[in-house]
């Protein structure tokens, strides 16, 4: 089962989360706060962090934009109802995803899965990926290799999240189609809820910072207005 990292301030939700994903297996450490939480990370070796936002001292923003830094570790935010700019603010920064506190021990579970799918996924799902053998693609400046997971610029890997890894290899699996933010989040991300569509956005603005030139006339993932993004055509 994969190891958790949590990182909350508030000690009831935080002994309520912990015990929550215990009981399903889970391997969990805790930390109160930001600090802490960077203290335990390289020693525990997680597999993904649940990070609270509103946290004392060095706040969840610092402390995902710190990991983001040095790891491609695949992270959720525990955020408090209504907190639509911090939610965005967190994507910016570089999380993965999103829970709504308070959240059922299914949903944290469902959640933690969907993310850790897109770290596990080799590829578009296609065969020759599957079995290894896939060529590396190359598009312009960009070369992809499906099966190892790794995407370079003019040579040089490219450090990309776990989202953003997943939306590459989705977009530029079937280049110059063009992809609602809806089709996007059902696939990537696998929510049906159109609310997080603000999930794709955030996503696509980190990508673009990645692997284009010039973020602000893309290259690579193109937006189709009224309709949704695709991947060239180059």
């Amino acid at each position: 089962m994969p190891r958790v990292l949590l990182i909350e301030d508030d000690a009831a939700v935080r002994d309520g989360v912990s015990l929550a994903l215990r009981r399903r297996g889970h391997e969990v450490a805790a930390a109160g706060s930001g600090e802490e939480g960077l203290d335990v990370l390289p020693g525990f070796r997680p597999d993904i962090v649940l990070l609270d936002l509103m946290l004392p001292g060095k706040d969840g923003f610092e402390v995902c934009r710190l990991i983001r830094a040095e790891r491609q570790l695949p992270i959720i935010m525990l955020t408090a109802r209504g907190e639509d700019l911090d939610v965005v603010l967190g994507l910016e920064a570089g999380a993965d995803d999103y829970i709504v506190k308070p959240a059922r021990g299914e949903v944290l579970e469902a959640r933690m899965r969907a993310v850790l799918r897109r770290t596990a996924l080799p590829a578009d799902g296609s065969a020759a990926a599957e079995t290894g053998h896939a060529p590396v693609e190359s598009y312009g400046e960009l070369a992809i290799d499906r099966a190892g997971l790794v995407v370079a610029k003019s040579g040089q890997d490219l450090a990309l999240a776990p989202s953003e890894m997943k939306l590459l290899l989705f977009l530029s699996a079937t280049p110059g189609q063009v992809f609602s933010r809806q089709q996007l989040l059902e696939h990537v991300w696998e929510h049906s809820y159109h609310g997080d569509a603000r999930l794709v956005d955030a996503c696509v603005m980190r990508l673009r910072t990645k692997i284009e030139d010039t973020p602000r006339s893309p290259r690579y993932v193109q937006t189709v207005r009224g309709f949704g993004y695709r991947f060239g055509p180059l």
